[in-house]
């Protein structure tokens, strides 16, 4: 129903930039938020940022406040993200997320969403 591609992975350095890409297609129109998530082996999936389609509202994982950003165009049916100042421990790979329902607060666990894209590896070098 609907199609989540994440972009714009790679590898750099401590300290260094980089912006992530979530493609939607499908019935984006019935998707009422997007969110990111990241992923290390060995650890369960966290939140780290999200918004609402309508309005842009945001929320952040308090952890990553300050250093990471969260956006998104309605047009191009794309959310980002740009992540600054990065360290070694964002290392992990980052999933794009879809919520179809429509709540007041936005959603910081796996189970409030409804479709995963396949994720993009981040590696921070030291």
């Amino acid at each position: 129903q609907v199609q989540l591609v994440e972009s714009g992975g790679g590898l750099v350095q401590a300290g260094g930039s980089l912006s992530l890409s979530c493609a939607a297609s499908g019935r984006t129109f019935s998707s009422a938020a997007m969110g990111w998530f990241r992923q290390v082996p060995g650890k369960e999936r966290e939140f780290v940022a999200g918004i609402k389609w309508s309005g842009g509202i945001t929320s952040y994982a308090d952890s990553l406040k300050g250093r990471f950003t969260i956006s998104r165009d309605n047009a191009k049916n794309t959310v980002y993200l740009q992540m600054n100042n990065l360290k070694p421990e964002d290392t992990a790979v980052y999933y794009c997320a879809a919520a179809r329902r429509l709540t007041v607060r936005i959603g910081t666990t796996t189970g409030e969403y409804d479709y995963w894209g396949q994720g993009t590896q981040v590696t921070v070098s030291s």
